[in-house]
């Protein structure tokens, strides 16, 4: 299972969804959207988003830390 974390490093809430995921040993892949403008353009375009934390699961997209729906994609309990 391929997840991504497109976050930011001020992000309280995607410091919260990091910790939450190395808790339960799900690997991701972080991705800083404030690293260059053509990193920020293409999380825009893929998400439609301007917020984060927005996490991509084998290409489903959630938006905030929405644990609920995070932990029924990965298929982990709460």
């Amino acid at each position: 299972m391929k997840v991504k974390i497109f976050d930011t490093p001020t992000c309280p809430y995607c410091e919260t969804l990091k910790a939450f995921l190395k808790e339960k040993g799900v690997e991701f892949e972080e991705v800083n959207i404030c690293r260059d403008e053509k990193t920020k353009d293409e999380f825009i375009k893929k998400t439609g988003q301007m917020t984060v934390p927005v996490v991509e699961i084998d290409g489903k997209i959630v938006v905030g830390f929405d644990k609920e729906k995070i932990c029924k994609l990965l298929q982990i309990k709460e």
